[in-house]
């Protein structure tokens, strides 16, 4: 019941805001706030009906007007969600290019100024990166990459590919290693039905990128240690006073 409520819950939120959404693209509405709002409230419908709260933790690492980029584990289309539901800030997502081909979604993701990438054609995605870095230090905002470029079919971290980290670097800004615990159990790849269960989003200390692309491996191998440290249980306990509910 719970999985029919939810995918029913999906449509309808889907069937609102993304006819507005081009609505509001095809009138040149100046990019920004209002479509962020739009991905914000859309993840947190789903959630609610999903009946998956989330909790932030750590969300002073990611500030207003501070150009960022997120990298997150990726294991459940659920832990989109939690991220787009725990943003309190201007964000894009960088995602496969096959999510265009979605009826109305596709075209309402990108009218929101969200990024698609190419993932078979190298030079193509590599255009893609440099406008989400164009984008980031034009509206000062974060953009969110997956750097596994896939769901994990095991819960563990996969390996990193370098394009998150070639951005941070030819951006120069920070990259905020960002962790979901929780999402897996609700729903892991290849499950089509929901588990309730409660997820956390860590968004752990900004790491400076280093200042030539020489130095995009250690990077790699700094973020992928924080997050690491994150999934395997070894972090210190959070203060309760910097836990705030995102829903």
């Amino acid at each position: 019941m719970r999985t029919l409520w939810m995918g029913v819950a999906l449509v309808a939120v889907t069937l609102w805001w993304g006819p507005q959404v081009l609505a509001a693209a095809l009138l040149k509405r100046k990019p920004g706030g209002w479509y962020v709002d739009v991905s914000r409230k859309w993840a947190r419908s789903i959630l609610r009906a999903s009946g998956c709260p989330v909790v932030a933790h750590g969300r002073e690492h990611v500030r207003p007007g501070e150009p960022l980029v997120v990298a997150a584990n990726h294991v459940s289309w659920f832990d989109i969600f939690a991220i787009a539901a725990s943003l309190e800030v201007p964000f894009h997502f960088v995602a496969k290019k096959e999510l265009e081909k979605i009826p109305l979604f596709g075209p309402a993701w990108q009218a929101a100024g969200h990024i698609s990438i190419d993932r078979s054609h190298r030079e193509a995605a590599i255009r893609s990166l440099r406008a989400a870095g164009e984008k980031i230090r034009r509206d000062r905002s974060v953009v969110v990459i997956y750097p596994e470029g896939t769901r994990s079919r095991t819960g563990r971290l996969l390996p990193f590919k370098k394009g998150a980290f070639m951005l941070a670097v030819e951006a120069q800004v920070p990259v905020v290693p960002t962790v979901v615990t929780g999402a897996y159990e609700i729903m892991p790849p290849g499950a089509w039905r929901i588990r309730p269960n409660t997820m956390h989003v860590h968004f752990l200390p900004p790491i400076v990128p280093p200042p030539t692309v020489e130095g995009v491996e250690t990077l790699m191998a700094q973020v992928r240690a924080e997050m690491l440290t994150v999934l395997e249980g070894e972090e210190m306990p959070p203060d309760p006073d910097d836990l705030t509910r995102a829903i």
